[in-house]
């Protein structure tokens, strides 16, 4: 047997394979962290596809972090001005049960709102949609995806027929350019970022071209660097598009077999001319033309995205804008070539494959398809009509419900909205009103358990064994190596064992996980991601397997992997009726919030190397604290100038809905006229440095994902403030 366990790195959605030991070994010496406290050993797993043994700081410390401040038992409280009492199981399953029951016979099941998250295990997130859309009746599921991921779904969908990144990781390694754009990926997806640029450097005929406001790390790597300014990708999309058919670089035939609606966009481009573009965007004409040469004369273009492009009030049009640039170019369905949106979450694709947004049902099918609906209630044993043919609340939907009186029930796990919401000011307003709010979560405190009534701890990483899909559809199953603390439970065992006292004891009659997996992949059967030939032991025998990868593939008795398909669409057929990639024609509207006047300033938003969403989990990690030991404001030293800010001197952010205060980072960097700040510091970390106190809830029309990109500020120059707290929180007895 091998001392180390095999499981996957619970960040971010590339999907680093790892390998833990336990803290003691026959013959070596007991691993420590500073404090010496026992801590597991991690080291990146060589065999694992998509990482090839490499890991980033954040995987390499995630041990480290097990046992700081974990919530150790349930805890109740009636009202938010009294302190938590500890109960048992039994009590908290009674309350929330009761609880439930009243609101579904009295306001209905759409007052009974669950928030989740792309942390969750694949697992997790299939019983929380049986329960819910199934069981309950109500479409009120969405997780922290929809901040993270939406505009990238509705974009896939809307131009393809179905969800899905079309490419893999081999493409890093196969493109002749690599089209990078509202994506730091040097810093939040470092290993895909590692294999691109050593395939660079080692092909100096090989393009990056990447696109930004700030010069991020990624920028420093590239070829070209476009720092246009926010709000202007889809004038730089369509200016690139202009270029190609004023040039020629088109794939007519490619067109006139595959695609539709291409007229539409004809159109819409000939109104982007370089002159125009260029002053749009802030960049010259000769980077412009430089950059659709790139594109047009090479044979394999990959573009890679995330929430530069996602978090957007056009976030859907900038996707869908990205893939025409493939469509009018047949740059898809061949190695190195496709659009590739980079997920945020480690699993997030999961909660797509298993209906985790208010939309979707299982495996990949939409609540509005009275035909999916009939499929999954079927499945379910369900009688016909129990889904509701009405998509669910959004997360900020859930939000105005909760200030409206609509919701009576916040059901919220593994996430902190009370740090990563837009309107930060108002959400936590809104989280003050709510008539009962769970909150199930690994560690205590969070900015959010200060809104609860009732807390459930849960087992996270390490701790339960389940599934997680990354960027590229490989499928990790993730293997406990320790029992959860105390009596912390794995997500998907809380949500049956509420399902069970429902009354719903035979649709969660499961004994562990792999059960639950086994169920959720029937439901995948000749879907896009049929997964159909994957489970537990599958995984545990042949290791990460890429869907799509059916029973007939398990059939085959081939390796892991070896019978899946690396990319979609290489039959140039696609999920449409009529089997055409639809074009998308869309003029560019800019931001939601403009500067003007009295805010003149864009701030934009991100995150750092080390540092992961919320600091849950990163800010109780000594190295990563040293790494990051404060939030800060860049921005460029024209602007600084003129308002007389320099280096380290604290400056309040306003924008019209709230106010910060960060030390001034003066850097050339970033773009005249815009500014950021990292979006990881809450209260429980930093005073007055919320990113999302100054950001705005104007979301995209299609994805409904907020605009957390880009919100317009003033600043004011100040000499006061230590904005750091001593965050030396006390190991909780909870």
């Amino acid at each position: 047997m091998s001392e180390f366990t095999k499981t996957l790195c619970p960040y971010c959605g590339v999907g680093c394979g790892l390998e833990v030991s336990p803290p003691a070994q026959l013959g070596k010496a007991t691993n420590r962290d500073s404090q010496g406290n026992p801590t597991w050993r991690v080291r990146g797993d060589k065999a694992h596809p998509s990482s090839q043994g490499m890991v980033c700081v954040k995987g390499a410390t995630i041990a480290e972090s097990l046992d700081k401040n974990r919530l150790h038992y349930p805890m109740v409280r009636d009202s938010l001005d009294q302190e938590f009492r500890r109960v048992s199981w039994d009590e908290a399953f009674n309350t929330i049960v009761q609880r439930i029951q009243t609101i579904r016979f009295t306001q209905g099941p759409e007052a009974i709102c669950m928030y989740g998250s792309g942390q969750f295990q694949t697992e997790d997130y299939y019983i929380a949609q049986k329960l819910m859309k199934g069981c309950l009746g109500t479409n009120n599921f969405d997780a922290n995806s929809r901040l993270c991921m939406s505009s990238a779904v509705a974009g896939y969908i809307q131009s393809f027929g179905s969800d899905g990144p079309p490419c893999c990781y081999e493409d890093l390694e196969l493109t002749d350019c690599a089209f990078l754009i509202g994506t730091n990926t040097a810093e939040c997806h470092p290993i895909v970022f590692n294999r691109l640029e050593k395939y660079h450097k080692k092909n100096r005929k090989v393009k990056m071209i990447v696109v930004d406001p700030r010069r991020t790390p990624t920028a420093e790597a590239a070829d070209l660097h476009l720092a246009i300014r926010p709000g202007t990708d889809i004038d730089l999309l369509n200016g690139i598009a202009h270029l190609l058919m004023r040039w020629n670089y088109i794939d007519t035939m490619f067109m006139d077999d595959c695609t539709t609606n291409f007229p539409a966009y004809a159109e819409v481009i000939r109104h982007y001319p370089p002159e125009v573009v260029a002053r749009q965007c802030g960049i010259s004409i000769e980077d412009l033309e430089t950059a659709a040469r790139y594109w047009g004369q090479s044979q394999r273009v990959l573009s890679l995205w995330s929430m530069g492009v996602n978090q957007s009030s056009e976030g859907t049009a900038k996707v869908r804008t990205i893939i025409n640039l493939h469509l009018m170019t047949g740059q898809i369905g061949k190695p190195g070539a496709g659009p590739f949106s980079l997920t945020g979450q480690p699993n997030a694709m999961g909660g797509r494959e298993a209906g985790g947004l208010a939309h979707l049902l299982p495996g990949y099918r939409v609540v509005k398809n009275p035909q999916h609906r009939a499929e999954v209630e079927e499945f379910w044993g369900l009688k016909p009509g129990q889904i509701s043919p009405n998509p669910g609340l959004t997360a900020w939907d859930m939000i105005a419900g909760l200030e409206n009186g609509a919701v009576e029930l916040l059901w919220i796990a593994a996430t902190n909205p009370a740090v990563s919401m837009p309107d930060l000011e108002r959400t936590k307003k809104a989280l003050l009103r709510s008539p009962f709010t769970i909150y199930q979560d690994a560690y205590y405190p969070t900015e959010t358990s200060a809104y609860a009534h009732v807390l459930l701890p849960a087992a996270q990483w390490g701790e339960k064994t389940g599934v997680m899909t990354n960027s590229e559809r490989v499928v990790t199953l993730c293997s406990a190596f320790r029992q959860p603390p105390r009596e912390a439970k794995a997500d998907w065992e809380i949500f049956a064992e509420v399902g069970r006292r429902l009354g719903f004891e035979r649709e969660f009659a499961f004994a562990n996980s792999a059960e639950v997996y086994a169920e959720f992949v029937k439901l995948t059967k000749t879907r896009p991601c049929d997964m159909t030939g994957i489970s537990h032991a599958q995984l545990q025998a042949k290791g990460p397997t890429q869907w799509p990868h059916s029973e007939e593939s398990r059939g085959a008795g081939e390796a892991g992997g070896k019978t899946s398909q690396k990319r979609l669409y290489t039959d140039l057929r696609f999920h449409t009726p009529d089997k055409r990639a639809r074009f998308g024609a869309y003029y560019s509207k800019g931001l939601a919030e403009p500067p003007d006047p009295d805010y003149p300033f864009v701030l934009t938003t991100g995150r750092l190397y080390g540092h992961w969403h919320t600091q849950t989990r990163t800010g109780r990690i000594e190295k990563i604290c040293k790494m990051h030991p404060e939030p800060f404001i860049e921005i460029h030293p024209r602007d600084a100038a003129k308002l007389g800010i320099v280096e380290s001197m604290y400056v309040e952010v306003r924008s019209r809905r709230g106010k910060a205060k960060f030390p001034a980072k003066v850097t050339r960097a970033i773009a005249p006229g815009t500014v950021f700040v990292p979006m990881h510091w809450g209260s429980l970390w930093a005073d007055n440095a919320e990113a999302n106190a100054l950001t705005h809830p104007e979301s995209c029309p299609d994805s409904l994902q907020p605009e957390l990109k880009a919100c317009a500020v003033q600043l004011i120059p100040i000499s006061v403030g230590l904005t750091t707290k001593n965050h030396q929180l006390q190991s909780s007895q909870w």
